[in-house]
Parts: structure tokens; sequence; C-alpha cells
């Protein structure tokens, strides 16, 4: 056995207990501004607090906690203007990864995004939610990776990681359903985007990936206010 042994079981024993939190927050088990003490998450996990509180910092820098000085960590809870600088962001970077991706997107990830797309157009009703939500992240996925810019893969690797999901699902009005417009206009625009990638047109998959992102978030914003 080699020295490095017990640094590296207890890497692997945080990694193990940021995990468990994160599926936590992200499934919707714990919730937006609920508070993560460490000596019950120690406690209900079968550890010590010391790797509870480096996964707490992990989550940290992922962004889907924070620490509130005097008072702990607690659960990350959107505001609308969140969602607004969010989803700006997305348009900008994905726009870019999609421009890229039109000149370098091979058929095999050509063809994958069109199984995606027929496999989400035949989800119908708020009971598929969950999985629409998986199938789409992967075709937004599947752009990004086409686009072969580290960097831009990386960024929104990070941003797809928690933000889409855990957004949706932050806000009771949209956790277990999407806004009711939505499910058409969502179709026609991915239909958009892969017709731009298959054409090589770079503006034209900005464009319409752009669109596509800033559509959904205003969608979203019109759901939270009309229930403000």
């Amino acid at each position: 056995m080699s020295a490095a042994s017990p640094l590296a079981a207890h890497k692997q024993l945080r990694q193990r207990v940021a995990e468990r939190l994160r599926a936590a927050i992200l499934e919707g088990r714990l919730r937006p501004g609920e508070w993560l003490r460490q000596e019950r998450i120690a406690g209900e996990y079968g550890v010590s607090q010391m790797p509870v509180r480096e996964a707490l910092k992990q989550l940290a820098a992922e962004g889907l906690v924070e620490h509130v000085p005097y008072r702990g960590v607690r659960v990350v809870q959107f505001s609308a203007t969140d969602v607004e600088d969010l989803y700006a962001c997305r348009a900008f970077i994905e726009g870019m990864a999609a421009r890229y991706a039109a000149t370098s997107i091979t058929p095999e990830e050509l063809a994958e995004l069109e199984q995606l797309h027929a496999r989400m157009s035949a989800l119908v009703d708020n009971s598929t939610v969950g999985e629409y939500r998986e199938l789409n992240r992967r075709f937004h996925e599947v752009i990004y990776a086409a686009s072969r810019r580290s960097y831009l893969v990386r960024t929104l690797a990070q941003l797809w990681s928690a933000f889409p999901t855990m957004l949706w699902s932050n806000f009771a009005a949209t956790a277990a359903a999407s806004p009711p417009d939505r499910v058409a206009p969502d179709t026609e625009e991915h239909a958009r985007i892969i017709a731009a990638l298959r054409a090589g047109d770079g503006a034209a998959a900005e464009a319409a990936i752009k669109q596509h992102i800033e559509e959904a978030a205003r969608q979203l914003l019109a759901a939270l206010r009309g229930r403000e």
C-alpha cells in the first residue's frame, strides 16, 4: 500500500458526498434556500464532518450552494434577474459554439441530433417532462461538443451540469411542467437548428440557437411573473 492511499480514500469519500448532495439538489430533494448543516449531513451519510465540509466547498465552486457569513451554507435560490443573466450568457456562448459546430459537426452527430429531436417530439405531456429535459440536455451537449472548441465545451459543460435542470426545478411554476406555450415552439426551433447545422451555415446556426435560448428565457420569466 502506498503512503498516498489514505489521501486517495479521503478524496473518494469527499467526491461521493459531493455526488450525493449534487443529486439531491438537482432532483429537488434539497430545495432552493434550504440550509445544509454539516452535522446533520454527516450523520445521515455516516461520515465525519470533514468530507462534508469539503464537498460543500466543491458545490459552492460549482454554483449549486452558497456560503452565507455567520449563518452557514444553503442551496442557491434563483431570482428572475438571475434567470435573465444566465440565459443571456448561455445564448451568447452557445451561439458561438453552434457557429463553430456548423463547420465541424460529423454525420454521426447530426444523426444523433435527428434521433433526439424525434424522441423529444414524441413526448407530448408533462408526465414525461423529466425525460424531455434530459433529452434536451443531450441535444445541446452534442452541439457544443461538435464545436471542437475546448474552452467553450468546458464552460458549457459546467453550465449544463446543473443550471438548466436546477433552474426550471427551482421554481414551483416550472418544476414539474413546462410552460404551456413552449412545447411546439421548442420542437420547431430544434428543427431549425438542425437544418442550419446540416447546411453548414454557421451564421444561421448561431442565430437559431440564440433565438431558441432567448425564447426559452422569455417563456420561463413569463411563467414566473404570472405567479407573482
